[in-house]
C-alpha cells in the first residue's frame, strides 16, 4: 500500500478516535449529559480508554490471523489513544473530585480500592507513552523497550478491577471486558510458545 495512502488512512483514524471526546465535550457545553454530568464524565472517558486497550491489544492477533499487516501502522496511535482518554478520565477525577487538590487526592488514592487500582493503571501507562516514540525506543535500546512494553499485558488486570469495583452491580460488562481481555492475553501466551 502506498505511503499517501497509508498516511490518509492514519488521518481518518486519528479522527475517528477524536469523536468519543468532541461528542462529551459538546455534550458538556450543552448540558446534555443527564442528572450527574460529573458521573457521566468520569465514566465515558474511563470507558473509552479501555475500549482503546482492547483494540490495542487486538491488532497483533488481528495481524497474525488474518494477515493484516497494515494494523501494525496504527498501533501506536490506539496505544497513545488509551493513554489520553486516561488522561481525560484522571483529571475528572483530580479536577472534579478534587478541585486540584493533591493531598486531598492521595488520601483518596489510599483510601477507596477501586481508585487504588485505578491510580495503578494510569501510572503504569505513563512510562508506556513517554517511550512511545521512535528515538526513545533506540535510547532505550529494542530489549529493554520491549520489556518496559510488556506492561501493556499486565495492566488490563488492575483496569478490569478498578472498572468491577467501581460499577458493582454492572457484572455483565466487567465479564465481557474480561473475557475478551483474556482471550487476547491467553492468545498471545499460546502463539509465542508454540512458534518456540
Amino acid at each position: 500500500m502506498e505511503q499517501k495512502t497509508i498516511s490518509l488512512l492514519k488521518g481518518v483514524v486519528f479522527v475517528v478516535c477524536l469523536i468519543p471526546a468532541i461528542l462529551l465535550f459538546y455534550n458538556a457545553f450543552t448540558d446534555n449529559l443527564g442528572a450527574n454530568p460529573v458521573e457521566e464524565i468520569t465514566l465515558e472517558t474511563g470507558t473509552w480508554a479501555l475500549r482503546f486497550l482492547v483494540l490495542t491489544l487486538a491488532i497483533t492477533p488481528l495481524r497474525k490471523i488474518f494477515g493484516w499487516s497494515i494494523l501494525i501502522r496504527f498501533r501506536r496511535m490506539l496505544g497513545l489513544y488509551v493513554f489520553f482518554y486516561a488522561c481525560l478520565h484522571f483529571l475528572a477525577f483530580i479536577w472534579f473530585d478534587h478541585f486540584f487538590e493533591l493531598d486531598e487526592m492521595i488520601k483518596d488514592v489510599i483510601k477507596r480500592p477501586f481508585i487504588t487500582m485505578g491510580f495503578i493503571s494510569f501510572v503504569m501507562l505513563m512510562p508506556l507513552a513517554m517511550t512511545s516514540t521512535n528515538k526513545m525506543m533506540k535510547r532505550l535500546g529494542g530489549k529493554r523497550w520491549q520489556q518496559l512494553h510488556r506492561l501493556v499485558y499486565v495492566i488490563p488486570f488492575f483496569v478490569v478491577i478498578h472498572y468491577l469495583w467501581k460499577l458493582k452491580a454492572d457484572f455483565l460488562m466487567v465479564g465481557i471486558y474480561t473475557l475478551v481481555f483474556s482471550v487476547l492475553l491467553l492468545w498471545r501466551l499460546w502463539y509465542r510458545y508454540s512458534n518456540r
